[in-house]
């Protein structure tokens, strides 16, 4: 199976994914932050830090983790700058996440195009695995695909809220082969970007066998690092209860999570969106501020 789907990105090196990331659903829930709080049994950490976003729908309550230095620095830099006032949540996919975060979302016109905005910087990946995983309220850093950041690296602004659905055990069963290709492709991804000098010249060359051979090192070596993928007890619990997205673990930072207010990320991510997942009506962060 990797070997079939490995094909595709080696020959050229432009490494074009095959094929499109899918998009989960989840189920609709009640008694949303009570259950939540209850299947998440989140303690803070004397390091976490708390943040309050106000939006046009209502306030969200998110916990950032300490453990995760890199990316709760930058989110209260960018709080305290003001950077987030005004901005939308411009991508909102009912039944999967809702993201924000795009500065050129600001007085953006109806219909325009958005998610290619940042404050010019990325963020080291800081996976925090399986600790930190893509249970439904996570809050986790938007990023660019592997093949042009093999390294996965962090937008410097954008991030989402995961919303999911809830699985069978056998429906994850699935997921966990799923994660572990995934996980695979992107052990791929980074070994080939570190010997891609070898792989242009073997192209040059027209070595066909050179290039073959190197591919299946490539993979055998991707395949070890992955013998051990699977789902933990705790990711079972949360995914067979409230629900998540557990097809990004491990590829996305996750940073933090929602402790109050999943009942407006749920009246968001059930917006009425145009073509490129945008809100028909603009969905505004009034303004965020750091708890104390």
């Amino acid at each position: 199976m990797i070997k079939k789907l490995i094909l595709c990105f080696l020959p050229a090196l432009g490494l074009v994914a095959c094929g499109a990331k899918a998009q989960e659903a989840n189920e609709t829930t009640t008694n949303q932050d009570q259950e939540t709080a209850m299947t998440n049994n989140t303690i803070p950490a004397k390091d976490d830090a708390k943040v309050l976003i106000k939006t046009t729908e209502g306030d969200i309550e998110i916990l950032l983790y300490g453990d995760t230095p890199k990316h709760q620095e930058n989110f209260l830099k960018l709080v305290k700058e003001g950077y987030y006032n005004g901005t939308l949540f411009h991508r909102v996919i009912n039944e999967f996440m809702i993201q924000a975060g795009d500065p050129d979302s600001k007085n953006a016109a109806p219909g325009q195009q958005l998610g290619q905005g940042g404050p010019g910087y990325q963020i080291d990946a800081e996976f925090v695995y399986p600790k930190h995983f893509h249970k439904r309220g996570a809050l986790a850093a938007a990023r660019t695909a592997d093949q042009i950041n093999p390294e996965r690296k962090s937008s410097g602004s954008q991030f989402y809220i995961v919303t999911g659905k809830a699985y069978t055990p056998a429906q994850l069963d699935q997921m966990e082969q799923q994660m572990k290709m995934g996980q695979m492709q992107g052990v791929f991804y980074k070994i080939a970007g570190e010997r891609q000098a070898e792989i242009q010249k073997l192209q040059q060359a027209g070595d066909r066998e050179g290039l073959q051979k190197l591919q299946e090192e490539i993979i055998a070596i991707a395949e070890k690092q992955t013998a051990d993928v699977k789902l933990t007890d705790a990711q079972r619990e949360a995914y067979t209860t409230v629900g998540g997205t557990p097809h990004l673990d491990n590829q996305y930072t996750v940073f933090g999570e929602v402790i109050k207010g999943m009942d407006v990320i749920e009246k968001i991510e059930k917006a009425q969106t145009d073509s490129h997942d945008r809100p028909t009506s603009d969905i505004k962060i009034l303004s965020m501020e750091i708890e104390k």
